[in-house]
């Protein structure tokens, strides 16, 4: 028995809105057998764009059941039979996330019309509900309200059944395909063409622009893995209206893949990642000689056109390995920018003369530079002649990419002509060390 369903909600999200209206039609495969619709009182405002589009106002449900009311009723009609809606995820999410709180674990399989008329219908226009009727001659009347949008779904279930479609009902309900799950807009041929290596992916909406970027050691199962449970949150349901392509590259590694994708992130800042976004305000260690001929030392923001001796993610984080150089080799804390307080003369007087002071400073930079690792990491590359090289210079990360098993004891110069040049921030860096930390043998050192 199918059940074809149309709700009406107060938002888009099943966890935070609630359902105003249901309307479920029972069909055998041949004719509706049963008929339920009703208003639900949500418990809250209905706001007023939505009263705008559906008609359905506060004062039409202050009588009206709440869904807890009306739960039991819902759930044995669902229960044990194939759900259809035209969109399915975000009918079904809605109605299983509530279900749920009323004390129903609904678990039934899914028939999406928008995925079943993609297949029948091929080469239409426009496959949202409205257009499809205005396409196919089907009559469809309260446009927006449940009753209506399940009415035009039942017609819309027939046109396929009589276009042949029932091989694509089959095909779809087989356990091992996995496409009721998927979003909207999302062929099954995409996530069939995914690779089971590890890699990046990327989220695309229907006009290209990259949603979402993942890492992976199994790109397919790890995309599939987004759609194959149910999550009223918001953003899950933002990817099942938004997700229109997925498009990856592969990696050689898991390593590869965290470092790909933490740049990635960076790049393309993607609306739904949330991790790893936080605006980059570098710091850098300066120098720089005053008036008085004295070299000083500062922590600054990281500027474009002055190479910085050392750099940092956190101003702390510069301030205070400043404060060790200074303790280590007795530098002055108000020529380091560190001490606020203005010299008095008497205090100029006692400064040791810039010859000597300048020599502490030298001396202090010579051994940051000397504890600052240069190292490469290198890893069996996607080919057998070739390895993947992620390389640390001077603390920071320089860049990755293939080369050849000869170049492995290059010297760094050589291996930069190699790679391709990465923006450094502090996860690649504290995963790198730690990396090499858990895998010395991959570790290829540098001194100069």
């Amino acid at each position: 028995m199918y059940c074809i369903v149309d709700i009406e909600t107060t938002g888009g999200s099943a966890s935070s809105s609630g359902i105003t209206e249901v309307s479920i039609y029972r069909h055998d495969g041949h004719e509706v057998t049963g008929h339920y619709t009703t208003l639900i009182n949500p418990g809250h405002r209905i706001p007023a764009h939505i009263t705008s589009l559906t008609g359905i106002s506060n004062a039409m449900v202050a009588s009206a059941p709440t869904f807890d009311e009306v739960a039991e009723k819902i759930y044995e009609l669902l229960s044990g039979n194939i759900f259809i809606a035209h969109n399915v995820n975000f009918d079904f999410s809605f109605l299983k996330h509530h279900l749920h709180q009323s004390g129903y674990n609904l678990v039934v399989k899914k028939l999406c019309t928008v995925r079943l008329s993609r297949k029948t219908f091929t080469g239409l226009p426009s496959y949202s509900l409205g257009n499809l009727c205005r396409s196919l001659r089907i009559p469809l009347e309260n446009r927006h309200r449940a009753d209506g949008d399940a009415k035009a779904t039942v017609l819309l279930f027939e046109k396929i059944l009589l276009a042949n479609g029932q091989v694509y009902i089959d095909a779809m309900l087989k356990k091992s395909s996995g496409e009721q799950w998927l979003p909207m807009q999302l062929d099954k041929k995409t996530i069939d063409r995914l690779p089971l290596s590890a890699g990046v992916y990327y989220f695309h909406d229907i006009k290209g622009k990259v949603i979402y970027v993942g890492k992976a050691i199994n790109i397919r199962k790890r995309v599939s893995s987004h759609f194959t449970h149910n999550d009223a949150a918001l953003r899950r349901q933002h990817f099942l209206r938004l997700i229109a392509d997925i498009t990856f590259k592969e990696c050689a590694s898991e390593l590869h893949a965290l470092v790909l994708e933490s740049t990635e992130i960076k790049r393309l800042w993607p609306k739904y990642n949330y991790s790893q976004k936080e605006p980059l305000q570098k710091f850098g260690l300066y120098s720089f000689e005053d008036n008085k001929g004295y070299l000083r030392l500062a922590i600054d923001k990281k500027k474009n056109n002055l190479p910085a001796l050392c750099q940092f993610n956190l101003l702390y984080d510069g301030i205070t390995l400043l404060r060790k150089m200074a303790e280590q080799f007795a530098l002055d804390l108000r020529l380091c920018h560190i001490d606020k307080t203005v010299f008095t003369m008497e205090e100029l007087d006692e400064l040791d003369p810039p010859m000597i002071y300048n020599q502490k400073v030298v001396a202090a930079l010579q051994e940051l530079q000397r504890q600052l690792p240069t190292f490469a990491v290198m890893e069996t590359g996607t080919k057998k002649d070739e390895l993947l090289c992620l390389l640390m210079e001077k603390g920071s990360f320089w860049g990755m990419g293939y080369i050849d098993r000869q170049l492995k004891d290059a010297p760094v110069d050589l291996l930069k002509e190699k790679l391709q040049p990465y923006t450094d921030n502090n996860f690649i860096r504290n995963s790198l060390y730690a990396y090499v930390e858990a895998n010395p043998a991959k570790r290829v050192s540098y001194t100069f």
